[in-house]
């Protein structure tokens, strides 16, 4: 990977790409120190200290805006309600046949959905932002994390969050059309690489606990397994994104002329994770909305925080959230994947499937493999979701405090599957796409 992005710094249209996407990522990273007024960040800071919120939606949206959350500034809504907002209109393309022509109807059909999902990512920000006013206004517990209340500060802050989610949107669009693309990717990255010193702040910290005077051994035995489950799940991540399915392909040799074309052998590969991170997104968006609910209403948050949350030692919220991910891959698999349409490009190209006629036994062969790899995607992304889950049980078993550091290490693990997943996926898409630049620009044709 790094020896990919020394060549590519050698050659000059991709440097420039380059330093315009880091140049964006650092105003990305300016606006998320930028206070929102009325907002006590000290308070604010201290109600996120709680592993009960950590593991809540409130604390998902504070990993993918790379702490900017918790700290209440402008860029506090990061890029979620754009993400959710091109999902919610991916969806709806494959439901409404007038989306759905547009979609097929080349780069005029492909403007108007995205100017469709600008709109209802400032419809969603409007909406999350008055949420995160509402959870600012009264707190968890009664803690109020304003300076004032009322209607023009409510005004102000929804306004401020509203156009700071605009001008992520406009950064990861800018990465698109000038940088070195995947924009919406590259933000998320950089927001969840920001929350490094913070993490390597409570390393130091969990240092000091186990050597320091009146350490308890224990926390020992925390740390390791903390470091044990992030290595493993790095090296799970990067196995299995890489891994794929390789059918093979044969093409039928043509003459046009005096020249014979085909009749080489090849492969139709169908990657082991083709959902991605998509799933486990879906899966923690739905699944987390008990516990954030528990925030807002707080008559119902001894209950649900007990039962249903990622915090709990009872295994209600992992079961749910293993079944969302499983029927989610499912689901994405059949909008994303057609094996009717790639049958027929097959068969247009003159290629078969050894052992499978061409046309719909083809699909039907493409279908059947593609469930059996959308399978084993499911029970990848459930180990790497749940495992971290299984830590925090067992943790909270023999009962240790919430405030605790341990506890907040515990609830930064518990997150660990979805970060890891877009940090790797990135790095990984990043490189192949410098990688076939680089080939591009050095393939000198058939002329020399």
């Amino acid at each position: 990977m790094f020896q990919t992005f020394k060549n590519a710094w050698k050659i000059q249209d991709i440097r420039k790409k380059l330093l315009f996407t880091f140049f964006i990522i650092a105003l990305f990273r300016i606006g998320s120190q930028i206070p929102v007024p009325f907002i006590d960040s000290e308070a604010l800071k201290s109600y996120f200290s709680n592993s009960g919120v950590a593991t809540s939606l409130l604390g998902y949206f504070n990993l993918l805006s790379g702490e900017s959350f918790s700290n209440g500034t402008l860029f506090a809504l990061s890029i979620s309600p754009y993400i959710t907002a091109s999902i919610v209109i991916q969806l709806l393309a494959v439901a409404i046949p007038a989306l759905e022509r547009l979609s097929k109807s080349g780069p005029e059909g492909q403007e108007k959905l995205q100017n469709y999902t600008r709109i209802l990512t400032i419809v969603l920000a409007l909406v999350l932002s008055y949420g995160y006013y509402t959870v600012l206004r009264g707190g968890g517990d009664g803690q109020k994390m304003l300076f004032a209340t009322g209607t023009f500060p409510c005004i102000v802050i929804m306004a401020s969050l509203t156009a700071g989610a605009c001008i992520v949107m406009w950064l990861g669009e800018k990465i698109d059309n000038n940088g070195i693309g995947n924009g919406i990717s590259m933000i998320l990255f950089a927001g969840i690489l920001a929350r490094g010193p913070v993490i390597l702040g409570q390393i130091i910290q969990y240092i000091k606990l186990i050597f320091g005077e009146g350490g308890n051994p224990i926390n020992i035995i925390w740390v390791v397994l903390a470091l044990v489950v992030m290595v493993f799940s790095i090296w799970f991540v990067i196995y299995v994104t890489n891994a794929e399915r390789r059918l093979p392909v044969q093409y039928a040799k043509r003459q046009v002329g005096r020249r014979i074309y085909g009749g080489n052998n090849t492969f139709l590969p169908l990657k082991l994770n083709m959902t991605g991170v998509m799933p486990i997104i879906f899966a923690q968006s739905i699944v987390m909305i008990p516990a954030t609910l528990a925030l807002i209403f707080t008559s119902w948050s001894s209950g649900i925080n007990d039962w249903f949350s990622a915090g709990s030692k009872y295994p209600f919220y992992a079961i749910a959230y293993l079944i969302l991910i499983v029927a989610f891959a499912y689901f994405y698999s059949e909008i994303s994947f057609n094996p009717m349409e790639v049958a027929s490009n097959l068969q247009k190209n003159g290629g078969t499937i050894l052992g499978h006629r061409p046309g719909k036994a083809t699909a039907d062969y493409i279908r059947k493999v593609l469930g059996k790899v959308t399978f084993m995607g499911a029970v990848f992304l459930s180990i790497v979701a749940i495992f971290p889950l299984i830590l925090v049980m067992i943790s909270r078993w023999i009962e240790i405090d919430a405030t605790s550091i341990i506890a907040q290490l515990l609830a930064n693990v518990a997150l660990t599957g979805t970060s890891l997943l877009i940090v790797v996926g990135v790095a990984l898409e990043t490189t192949r796409d410098l990688e076939a630049q680089i080939t591009m620009r050095n393939y000198k044709g058939f002329l020399e």
